[in-house]
C-alpha cells in the first residue's frame, strides 16, 4: 500500500475526513458551482458566493495540509529511505501538488493575483485551477490505489531487513 492510502486507512474515520473528504467537498463545490457560472456567464449572485467562499477555505485549509504532511510525513519518509517506489513518490507528490491550484484559487478570490483583470479573464485563470485541481488529485488518486510493487517497489516484508 502506498502511504498515501495508508494515511487514508489510518486513524478511521479522521485521516479519511480531513485529507480527503474535507478537501474534495471543497474543491467539488467550486468545480460545480464553476460549470454553472461559466454556463450563465454570471459573474455574481449566490453561486458566485459560494465558489468564492469554497476556493478560498480550500485553499487555506489545503496549505495547512501541505505543510503538515510536509514535516510529518514527507521529510521523515524521505529522511529514513521509506518511500515505497514510484507509485507511492507519485500518489504523495501529486496530492501535496494540489496546494498549487487551491492555493492559486484562493489568492485569485482574495483579489491577490490578476487584480487588474478583467472579470472574464480572472473565469478563465480560476476555471484553470480547477481543472489543474481535478487533474493533480486524481493522479494522486489513482497511483495512491496501485501497490507499489506494480511500478518495481520491494515488497513490505522485504523492506523488514533495511
Amino acid at each position: 500500500m502506498t502511504h498515501y492510502m495508508a494515511l487514508l486507512a489510518a486513524n478511521q474515520p479522521w485521516n479519511l475526513l480531513l485529507f480527503m473528504a474535507v478537501p474534495v467537498i471543497l474543491a467539488e463545490t467550486v468545480a460545480i458551482t464553476e460549470l454553472f457560472i461559466l454556463l450563465r456567464r454570471q459573474m455574481d449572485g449566490t453561486l458566485r458566493r459560494i465558489n468564492r467562499a469554497a476556493s478560498i477555505a480550500a485553499g487555506v485549509y489545503f496549505s495547512g495540509v501541505f505543510v503538515y504532511l510536509l514535516f510529518t510525513a514527507v521529510i521523515p519518509l524521505t529522511r529514513d529511505g521509506l518511500w515505497r517506489g514510484p507509485a507511492d513518490w507519485i500518489a504523495v507528490g501529486f496530492y501535496l501538488a494540489g496546494v498549487i491550484p487551491l492555493g492559486g484559487l484562493a489568492l485569485l478570490d482574495l483579489g491577490l493575483l490578476y487584480r487588474q483583470a478583467g472579470a472574464e479573464r480572472r473565469m478563465a485563470v480560476h476555471a484553470t485551477l480547477v481543472a489543474l485541481f481535478l487533474v493533480v488529485a486524481h493522479v494522486a488518486m489513482v497511483f495512491g490505489m496501485l501497490d507499489p510493487t506494480v511500478l518495481g517497489a520491494m515488497p513490505l516484508d522485504m523492506h523488514a531487513g533495511h
